[in-house]
């Protein structure tokens, strides 16, 4: 669904273009005004902007302007009257995708208005892979040119200018954080705090004090007064990391502190206002905690108004190159050297299921380059230790050299199995074996995988 603004001073023609664009299926907003329409775009990202050229002291041609240095992306259609074909060619010089002249008829206007946004979507998609687009949005940590990343990057340029919450879930390593900054830095609050809490690493008691404060002598040891997290970020970003980490007893008075836009520091009777736009991540499926009663539905649905999910980098592979080199030219510059891939370990990273996602690739490189001597990257450098196993010579000795090397063999089992969380296929893959190989090892050295184990 594409999201249209549309401008116009009379209140007919606001109405009528309006029915004609929902009925396409497009999300479309109205502004009355020029001064109003600026106002809209500043706040809210848009894909189509259709507005009137002439408008009181604020015409379209201003409306245009503002709307091309607020999201360059978003297309233009101007609406002329007789006589004002001159400012519409201005008007496309300018930056509008096209203009249509009053009187007009609903498939003259769907016709323009189809192809402008057809024209939004290519532009984005090439786009969002530009450095220049990259440098603007502060993208430069966001690697990849798969259709999920395009998607994510796309949806972070029309939600972050909002002050819209957002729910970010994905499996640990996939990027939540930076996705996270990534919206603050293209907000309105860019300029402001960006305060981040990881509520799994902070105890269940001291949580609280931690991020709402707390009053001289609130508690055993409160010798001063202390202001929270949550003051911290007045008028900028909070982002809640782990938040289904949080116990439910918390929540609720997480959920009032959103819903309200006050807190009440421990100990003190007064409440404080504060205006913090909340981001919060996860990497539990919310549901079935909210299922086992260790999430509050309704916080669910007060933080899950924008919703991102990022995909584990085992379904967008096409990504792996890039992050890669990216890491590559990182630990270079750290480290002061340079290193390049060896023969097979491409081939080897693209079939690498990846249970820690970006953060274990990185983990990877980062120790090829410390163990590339000669400047190269071989498998050995960055293969963990435990599915090496597999691979390492047995020792000799008095047991049989069978013995030695089923314990070897299972030993490289357990634990691939152990790093794929069970997953046969996946842990068949790390080891270079068919699943039907894996399967029938496994049952002649009796290996039962226990994931509590």
């Amino acid at each position: 669904m594409s999201k249209v603004l549309v401008v116009d001073d009379q209140r007919n023609m606001r109405t009528t273009l309006s029915l004609m664009l929902s009925e396409a299926g497009h999300e479309v907003d109205d502004a009355h005004d020029g001064d109003a329409a600026c106002d809209k775009i500043a706040a809210e990202s848009y894909d189509l902007v259709l507005t009137d050229l002439k408008m009181g002291s604020t015409d379209g041609i201003h409306v245009l302007r503002t709307t091309k240095e607020q999201s360059p992306l978003t297309e233009v259609i101007v609406m002329t009257a007789y006589g004002t074909i001159e400012s519409a060619v201005e008007a496309i010089r300018l930056g509008a995708h096209d203009y249509i002249q009053k009187p007009f008829s609903e498939q003259e206007l769907l016709v323009k208005v189809q192809r402008a946004l057809e024209k939004r979507r290519l532009a984005g998609e090439i786009g969002l892979l530009a450095a220049e687009f990259r440098d603007r949005y502060r993208f430069e940590n966001i690697i990849g040119r798969s259709g999920a990343i395009r998607d994510v990057l796309g949806r972070i340029v029309r939600i972050a200018p909002t002050d819209a919450t957002v729910l970010i879930t994905g499996e640990s390593g996939t990027g939540k954080e930076l996705v996270a900054k990534a919206i603050h830095a293209n907000s309105q609050r860019a300029d402001r705090p960006f305060v981040t809490v990881n509520c799994a690493a902070i105890s269940e008691t001291l949580l609280e004090s931690e991020l709402f404060g707390h009053v001289r002598g609130a508690f055993t040891g409160a010798v001063t007064a202390r202001k929270g997290l949550f003051e911290e970020a007045d008028g900028g970003t909070f982002f809640f990391d782990e938040i289904a980490e949080t116990p439910p007893s918390f929540q609720a008075k997480l959920l009032r502190a959103i819903q309200e836009g006050e807190i009440r520091r421990l100990g003190d009777s007064r409440t404080i206002k504060v205006n913090a736009r909340i981001i919060a991540a996860t990497n539990q499926d919310l549901h079935e905690a909210i299922a086992e009663k260790r999430f509050r539905q309704d916080l669910y649905y007060r933080l899950n108004v924008a919703r991102f999910i990022l995909p584990p980098l085992r379904e967008r592979r096409e990504d792996v190159p890039l992050l890669v080199e990216y890491f590559l030219d990182k630990f270079g510059k750290k480290m002061g050297r340079a290193a390049t891939l060896g023969e097979g370990v491409m081939d080897y990273l693209m079939r690498y299921p990846f249970s820690g996602n970006i953060r274990e690739l990185e983990n990877m490189i980062e120790q090829g380059m410390a163990l590339a001597a000669d400047g190269v990257i071989r498998r050995d450098d960055i293969i963990p230790p435990e599915v090496a196993m597999a691979a390492s010579p047995p020792p000799t000795g008095s047991r049989m050299m069978q013995d030695v090397i089923d314990e070897a063999e299972t030993g490289a089992i357990q634990a691939a199995l152990r790093q794929v969380n069970g997953n046969k296929e996946r842990a068949a893959e790390m080891l270079g074996l068919s699943a039907t190989t894996l399967w029938r090892k496994m049952k002649r050295l009796n290996i039962e995988y226990d994931k509590t184990g």
